[in-house]
């Protein structure tokens, strides 16, 4: 089989697929560790505490997802992931604990009880797949080939038969593969303003759309509230939740707080978006005093670069794009609409975040969904060859023009005519976005339409599927 991506939920489907006996082959454009989950600050959402239960976060996530979430895939997700944590001790992952020993749970914005771990404070997503990339790179049934990247997807007969990749040394390769997983991450730098590393543009969902399989919610990405407003190379840094768990507090203009700083992301962000509409300003203020900033070494360093202290001046902060809660329709297994084709990670949509992902949920998700889809990538059968088939190409690369119209037309506020313009936009991701957010005539979690405020009770558990066709209908998910 072959695994595309070698962030966090493609190293753990690769290794998790070579403990079930499978050859794969594992494509990485950069070098490992080199992706979006290095980068990653948040931590694995699970009930481990004494007060806590799989039932009371699925709770949480279900009201974060403001009734879009999929029961089905929420309770498994709840359900498992306090293993997936367990397991990744068992494979070297060593997370930080209380001075008892015990792990350190954190508490971030719409959970009801401390259940956040993390590995190297807000480094976690840096500790994890530096660990997992040496097991993949170490593993005998494991062959990874860096500095390789995909352009397409070889697909006849009704199915995925494999992907075509390029190396670096310009030699073009077919790899012929039972079951094809793609594990590419999101699309949230398709928009100007983000804390996405550039390459998150939604390469796997591109890929798939293009080899017919279908897509779904690209209408709901995720605003992070507090990303670093500067001048250069660090405007965007993510300012993780965990530090308004630690006491981080938001201001505004005028020096008063203004929104419960632990409310669910797409409250906060709406608030301060509120707040920056009112004022003019660019920025809001986070004031980190009373929080431990040795716990925090990357963000100590990052603001300490931008030569401001925070013992004695708050950092500027506002929404960017952050999550892409839409993707690749799977199912909880991970397979997509065209047989022999799977999606894990950001680039797939199960349909668990719903509306409004709750804070460290996705990376749970990447161990959750990412052990299951190898188990059902395993299973795959293959029929025919490649010979013959067609290649379901790449698009390219959102142009900067593409980028603005995406934060100008999809941001934290729409309306038709702005989406009617996205939908016209030579970009097919924009197009996607633009469709999905078209269909849905609400206002709903991360989606807020000024010509339809309100919620529509009717469209609870309604997800926007658009098919290789570009034909675009809501279903309902349960």
């Amino acid at each position: 089989m072959a695994v595309v991506g070698a962030g966090a939920a493609g190293l753990f489907c690769a290794l998790a697929a070579a403990n079930e006996g499978a050859r794969v082959t594992l494509v990485s454009r950069s070098r490992l560790p080199g992706s979006a989950s290095y980068w990653a600050q948040g931590g694995i959402a699970a009930a481990l505490g004494a007060d806590d239960s799989p039932d009371r976060h699925a709770q949480d996530t279900l009201v974060a997802g403001r009734r879009a979430a999929r029961p089905s895939a929420v309770v498994l997700l709840c359900a498992e992931s306090p293993d997936r944590v367990r397991e990744l001790e068992r494979l070297g992952v060593r997370f930080d604990v209380d001075r008892q020993g015990a792990l350190a749970l954190g508490l971030e914005g719409g959970h009801s009880a401390r259940r956040v771990v993390h590995a190297g404070g807000a480094a976690t997503g840096r500790s994890i797949t530096r660990r997992l990339a040496a097991l993949a790179a170490t593993n005998e049934r494991i062959e990874v080939l860096e500095d390789t990247s995909v352009e397409a997807l070889l697909v006849g007969g009704g199915r995925c038969l494999g992907v075509t990749c390029a190396r670096d040394t310009g030699i073009e390769l077919d790899l012929e593969a039972r079951a094809t997983v793609l594990a590419t991450g999101g699309a949230a730098a398709a928009w100007a303003r983000t804390t996405n590393p550039p390459g998150s543009v939604g390469v796997g969902i591109g890929l798939a759309h293009a080899a017919g399989a279908a897509i779904a919610d690209l209408e709901l990405t995720q605003f992070h509230p507090t990303a670093l407003v500067a001048e250069g190379p660090r405007d965007g840094f993510l300012m993780t939740e965990a530090l308004r768990g630690e006491g981080a507090l938001l201001i505004d203009a005028a020096g008063e707080r203004f929104v419960e700083e632990l409310a669910p992301r797409d409250e906060v962000a709406s608030a301060i978006d509120a707040r920056l509409r009112e004022s003019g300003a660019a920025s809001v203020a986070l004031d980190l005093r009373d929080v431990d900033l040795t716990r925090f070494p990357n963000i100590a360093e990052a603001i300490a670069a931008e030569g401001i202290d925070p013992l004695r001046e708050t950092v500027p902060v506002a929404p960017a794009a952050h999550y892409t809660m839409g993707g690749v329709a799977t199912d909880v297994e991970g397979r997509s609409s065209l047989p022999g084709l799977l999606a894990v990670g950001e680039c797939a949509c199960t349909g668990l975040h719903g509306a409004n992902r709750l804070a460290s949920n996705s990376l749970a998700e990447c161990f959750v969904l990412g052990g299951r889809a190898a188990v059902a990538a395993v299973a795959s059968e293959l029929d025919g060859t490649s010979r013959g088939a067609r290649r379901a190409t790449l698009p390219d690369f959102p142009p900067p023009s593409t980028r603005a119209a995406l934060w100008r037309h999809a941001a934290l506020q729409r309306d038709a005519a702005g989406l009617r313009e996205l939908a016209s936009d030579p970009h097919p991701l924009a197009r996607l976005v633009a469709v999905g957010a078209l269909v849905r005539k609400e206002s709903r979690g991360a989606h807020q339409r000024t010509d339809f405020p309100t919620t529509d009770p009717g469209l609870d558990l309604c997800h926007a599927v658009i098919d290789g066709a570009n034909a675009v209908k809501l279903e309902r998910w349960t």
